[in-house]
């Protein structure tokens, strides 16, 4: 499948004042050739976002897991060990959903969940979380994830400026990640242009047409024409057919 980029600001500033090089972020993802090099990324987005911890998790198509990120190896093998996938609330929260999702909205009320927390609060885990499910072609899942030990102001500040270039981000992270699948069959022919893909695609994830334009730097009117464009080659009825369509055929990935 041909590769789109999307068009963004250079750099973007936090309600605190850091400025994030979020351009470079991206680029340098796109060049990565190893599961290293995405270890690294994480390193990098954590230490431009001044937070705890970044963590990306898949299952690519054949039910293999991988991982990369900055909790301890300690907690990591803790982890696998105590078998936490099966009852971390993040995990069984999130694959029941398409959108980001905010740690304090999962359900924490069970007693395997209060112990799994317990464990992961002692082991470095923050107390604030912000996952992203990501859904592949082939039945891929993949969750981003930001952590951090702060109060629910804070973080409450900290996802609201940064919901956009994190969901961006989640989406880099997942399309290097499905090229490292061992199986990968040959790409698709691509009949989409690189601005509908980048269009289908914002929308796909719950950005306004408004939210779209403005990322992709054009006026609303010129996404208009890629959207019907799009839809008019996927032959679909309205936009939300043709996102659909698009999904299906592995065109953009959510």
């Amino acid at each position: 499948m041909q590769r789109s980029r999307l068009s963004l600001m250079t750099t973007v500033r936090d309600p605190m004042g850091k400025t994030v090089d979020l351009d470079g972020i991206l680029e340098d993802l796109d060049a990565t050739t190893t599961l290293e090099g995405l270890q690294k990324i994480t390193e990098r987005v954590r230490d431009a976002f001044e937070i705890d911890h970044i963590v990306y998790h898949w299952v690519d198509s054949a039910g293999e897991q991988y991982g990369c990120g900055t909790y301890d190896d300690v907690w990591v093998q803790r982890y696998l060990e105590q078998g936490y996938l099966r009852t971390d609330p993040v995990i069984i929260g999130c694959y029941q959903r398409f959108h980001p999702v905010d740690w304090k909205r999962l359900d924490w009320s069970t007693k395997s969940a209060r112990i799994f927390l317990k464990d992961a609060l002692a082991h470095g885990v923050g107390n604030q979380g912000y996952s992203i499910p990501i859904r592949g072609p082939n039945g891929q899942f993949a969750l981003f994830t930001v952590n951090h030990n702060c109060s629910d102001e804070d973080w409450e500040e900290f996802t609201e400026a940064h919901s956009r270039e994190l969901i961006l981000m989640a989406h880099y992270f997942n399309r290097k990640a499905l090229e490292f699948e061992p199986d990968r069959g040959p790409e698709q022919a691509q009949t989409l242009s690189p601005r509908e893909i980048d269009a289908l695609t914002l929308l796909a994830i719950g950005y306004s047409r408004a939210q779209v334009a403005q990322t992709l730097s054009i006026s609303e009117h010129t996404l208009r024409v890629y959207i019907e464009s799009a839809r008019f080659k996927l032959g679909a009825l309205n936009t939300t057919h043709a996102i659909a369509r698009a999904l299906s055929c592995g065109f953009i990935v959510v």
